[in-house]
This record gives structure tokens, C-alpha cells and sequence, in this order.
């Protein structure tokens, strides 16, 4: 998905929240207030501390042994027992669903070795999105003065967490069953976000209070291919905020489909190839290789939406090898009335094309004798 957007300012309604932004899936703004403001996240904290187990290829089968540091923490909690064990998935659906503080601590601990070192962690899968306006001290949220972040840092660290799908599956879970310390009972994970069940389109993502952040939110919502992404930090009315915020993004964008996958665009004369049944491209000849493309959408916003144009931005041939997949060039799709690019399409060979090699001395002989 390729998506062109722009910030607005023309939004109607009114949000109770200090900041917040409406961004798409890639990151394109459609509406912003005080975004760049740092503020406290409060359990909202969690996404990046799914992001950092999760990036780091940690075995969600694997077994955790609840270690004295995860139990009794203060806040939000599935009241875990020391030396208990649940697997690192449990432990991840608590931490998402439950928004368990105590599931959090166990679950750091075990990647890291303490909460330090994974804080430590947190703050450099940070770096690696590019953030600079985001601080972590604790894997859980609970307040501290240099644990921080903006509405819009916090939406880049909500896209890059919906890019797994065990993340995906946690946040989108309303109920949930996980052991109850090794007996017969269970322990019943069920999910804060009530856009899940009030919001059309609603695919998750996490909520978060305190009393210094305030009642933080962080959504995505799914209509008609599109999907968009809500961050509110400290918002009295969270959830009609996010309504509202969402009813008017999607009136103002739409999903144009520029081209189907397999599309053939072009076949280019490939130089120096073996011909089908031996021997070099002779003068005035054509070996040639079909291009085709990978399938592409964009999500434009209405109001700019000019012609859009497409041009084939590849070479006049090719050299020999070939291989099917190679990239030999690509369709750029422009607005007509404003030059925005709205996708770059790579366009790909269709089929290998070898190289033309000269034959070595017996080969000559045998060909000459006609020797099989």
C-alpha cells in the first residue's frame, strides 16, 4: 500500500485530548494537534515493550519462570505468583490485553535480565525507528519524569508493532483464557479497548491511564482496504475522540487501485543472450524478456485528488543474464495537477534469459563433424 497525505487543520469537530494525530499506514498525516509535544504514555508504554520482544525474535512458546521482581508491582496486574510459569505468548497477551504491569516485568526480565537492561533495549528499538522524542524507563508505563513520548513518535512505534502478527492477534483479542499458577483454574485476560466492540473497523491497539499521563489511547481502524491509525495523549474522552477523528479521516481519503498484480508493461531486447536453440543474437535479431509488476493501491486524499499519470521509467534493453525477478526498471504514478508521486512500482523480468557463451574448441569439433 502506497499512500499520499498531507496535515489538515480542517477537521470540524473538537477533541478533548492535549495531543493527538490521525495518521494512515504509512505514516502520512491527515490531521495533528500538539503532536510533537513530549508527554507521559502511560501503558500505552506496552506497544514498544511488544515491539522489542517481538523485533527480537523471542520465543513466544518458550517457557518463563515468574521471577520475585514481576510480582506484587504496582498497578494493573494478573497477580502472578513467584516461580510460576507461563509461556512468553501468555505473558504478551496479558501485557496487551490485561495491560498487566506485573505480566510486563516478567516478560522484560526474561529477554533482558532486569528491567534496566530492557529499558536499555527499548530505548534502542527506538533509535532504530528514528525517534527522538521518545524516552523509556520501564517496560510497564508507570510515571517517571524521563519516560516520555509524542503523539506522533507514539504512532510510528504503533505501525512498526502492527507489522507482527502475533502483535496483531493479541491486540484485536477480547477474551482470553491463560493458567491460573499450574492449578485447573485460569485466569480471564479481557481486552480495555472498547473501540473493539463500539468502533467499526476497529483492529486494536492499546489504552493506557495514570494520574500524571491522563487517559492515553492508541487505535487502528480498517475500512474498505484502508486502515488509519489514532493517537490521543491525555484526553478525558478518549473513545469519542477516536470516533470522531476516525468518521472524518475516512470521509476524507480514498483507496485508488493504480495497478493489478502481473500487469505486463513492456518487452525489452535482451543483448548478448543464448538464442532458444543455440548461438548469439545475431545482427537484427530479438531475444526479449516480458516486464511485468507487482500489484500497487494508494490512499489519496480526496480533496487533492488530480489525474494521475503514469510513466515507464525503464531502460531501451538489457544485457544478458536475465533472471525472472530481477528488477529492470519501474512505473512512477503522478498527480497531474499537483506533480505529487503518489507510488513507484518496481517492474520485474518475466523469465530467465542466459548468456550467450562463445563454445570452446571440442565443441567447435563436434559441431563441425556433427558429432553428438
Amino acid at each position: 500500500m502506497i499512500s499520499v497525505g498531507t496535515v489538515s487543520q480542517e477537521f470540524p469537530g473538537t477533541i478533548s485530548a492535549s495531543s493527538a494525530i490521525l495518521v494512515d499506514e504509512e505514516g502520512s498525516v491527515l490531521w495533528a494537534f500538539n503532536a510533537d509535544t513530549r508527554m507521559p504514555m502511560a501503558s500505552t508504554t506496552k506497544i514498544m515493550t511488544a515491539l522489542t520482544v517481538l523485533s527480537a525474535g523471542m520465543d513466544l512458546d518458550a517457557s518463563v519462570t515468574i521471577p520475585p521482581e514481576a510480582v506484587g508491582v504496582e498497578g494493573s496486574s494478573i497477580y502472578l505468583y513467584e516461580g510460576e510459569s507461563l509461556t512468553a505468548g501468555q505473558l504478551l497477551d496479558a501485557v496487551l490485553m490485561e495491560s498487566a504491569n506485573d505480566a510486563a516485568a516478567a516478560l522484560a526480565i526474561a529477554h533482558a535480565g532486569s528491567l534496566d537492561a530492557f529499558a536499555s533495549k527499548m530505548n534502542a528499538c527506538a533509535a532504530s525507528l528514528g525517534l527522538t522524542d521518545t524516552h523509556f524507563m520501564n517496560p510497564h508505563g508507570l510515571s517517571h519524569r524521563e519516560h516520555y513520548t509524542t503523539a506522533r513518535e507514539l504512532s510510528v512505534i504503533a505501525r512498526a508493532a502492527m507489522e507482527y502478527p502475533a502483535f496483531r492477534a493479541s491486540v484485536s483479542c477480547y477474551k482470553k483464557e491463560i493458567p491460573l499458577c499450574g492449578s485447573e483454574g485460569v485466569r480471564l485476560l479481557i481486552n480495555h479497548n472498547k473501540l473493539l466492540k463500539n468502533l467499526e473497523g476497529c483492529i486494536g491497539i492499546k489504552t493506557g491511564y495514570t494520574k500524571d499521563a491522563g487517559r492515553c489511547l492508541v487505535s487502528a481502524c480498517t475500512r474498505d482496504g484502508i486502515t488509519l491509525y489514532c493517537v490521543t495523549l491525555d484526553a478525558p474522552d478518549d473513545w469519542n475522540d477516536h470516533t470522531a477523528l476516525y468518521e472524518w479521516g475516512f470521509s476524507q481519503v480514498e483507496r485508488v487501485v493504480l495497478t493489478e498484480a502481473g500487469e505486463q508493461y513492456a518487452v525489452l531486447p535482451v543483448v548478448g543472450a543464448a538464442l532458444a536453440g543455440g548461438g548469439a543474437v545475431q545482427s537484427g535479431s530479438v531475444v526479449s524478456t516480458a516486464v511485468k509488476n507487482t500489484d500497487a493501491h494508494a490512499v489519496i486524499l480526496l480533496r487533492s485528488h488530480g489525474e494521475i499519470r503514469r510513466e515507464l521509467r525503464c531502460p531501451r534493453f538489457l544485457y544478458a543474464p536475465v533472471s525472472a525477478g530481477d528488477v529492470v526498471g519501474c512505473v512512477v504514478y503522478t498527480d497531474a495537477d499537483t506533480g505529487t508521486v503518489y507510488a513507484e512500482v518496481p517492474l520485474y523480468a518475466c523469465e530467465n534469459v542466459p548468456a550467450y557463451q562463445k563454445p570452446g574448441l571440442w565443441q567447435r569439433i563436434k559441431s563441425l563433424f556433427k558429432i553428438k
